[in-house]
């Protein structure tokens, strides 16, 4: 439920995050991107990728939280307390940093076919390749030709990069948030407008911390479809040398306005639906 309200809510904003991170030369703005966008794709151009996107934040989601209560429990043993203690917001937050390792290896391949499909059409205007793929399964198909397998793991270390510190700014900002929001009651009391406010607060610390990162994964997931790319530090180095620092910071916008929006629907549905399922558990 969380991954499916991330998705609806922040996929313009993701496309739109892709497009600049890859091509930051051909657009000047976030609302440069969304008006070339709109008159060469049409609206769709907006939701190019959201299947993957849909598939990638749903198995995200599910291991991510799935693994946070089993980390949480990890964590209770290693600082020697009763399993049900509830942990401080740093504990929570190393929690989540933990288990944000599993939830790569189902992230890492799905996230490699949306972002080449958010950015084919820009691949295709500058010659990169002749031919587009324009669905899901030609990406696929593509994708095993060419690598085999393997292939849908090209950035899997830039996307360990990406997840392992930036869960920890996410489950650390969200819990730090919350423990605001509730002023000495229980946190379980919070309403949708504070669970928004603190999914939202959680998901800007990530993406401040570890923008660049993803910036190279986003590359190196893109531009391998020309042909061999380069690891994570040669790409970083590259551009760096030819495009300057800024160039690690192009799309930054559209991804702060998603990450406000799309984490504080993704931890409002979580929350909710947790509540709810717990409900079912407790009348059986």
């Amino acid at each position: 439920s969380g991954g499916t309200a991330c998705v609806v809510t922040g996929q313009p904003f993701d496309t739109a995050k892709v497009k600049m991170q890859t091509f930051p030369d051909m657009y000047k703005g976030i609302v440069d991107c969304f008006v070339k966008t709109y008159k060469q794709v049409g609206f769709r151009g907006f939701y190019k990728g959201t299947t993957p996107a849909l598939v990638a934040n749903i198995a995200e989601n599910s291991v991510l939280f799935m693994c946070y209560g089993f980390c949480q429990q990890i964590v209770r043993r290693i600082v020697g307390v009763d399993r049900k203690t509830k942990l401080s917001d740093l504990q929570n937050a190393a929690a989540g940093s933990f288990a944000s390792a599993f939830a790569t290896l189902v992230l890492c391949p799905t996230e490699l076919v949306k972002c080449r499909l958010q950015a084919m059409h820009e691949m295709q205007l500058t010659g990169k390749i002749i031919q587009g793929h324009n669905t899901v399964w030609s990406v696929v198909k593509g994708v095993i030709q060419k690598d085999g397998p393997l292939g849908f793991y090209r950035g899997l270390s830039s996307t360990l990069l990406r997840e392992v510190p930036g869960y920890f700014f996410f489950f650390g900002g969200y819990e730090l948030s919350r423990t605001f929001f509730a002023s000495g009651r229980s946190k379980d009391e919070l309403g949708p407008i504070p669970l928004l406010l603190s999914g939202g607060f959680g998901g800007s610390c990530l993406w401040i911390a570890v923008y660049p990162v993803d910036c190279i994964k986003s590359r190196i997931q893109v531009l391998s479809m020309a042909g061999k790319q380069t690891g994570f530090m040669g790409t970083f180095v590259t551009v760096v040398r030819t495009e300057g620092v800024l160039a690690l910071y192009s799309g930054l916008k559209p991804t702060m306005i998603r990450a406000f929006l799309a984490n504080g629907a993704l931890f409002l549905a979580y929350e909710y639906s947790r509540k709810l399922m717990m409900k079912q558990i407790d009348s059986y």
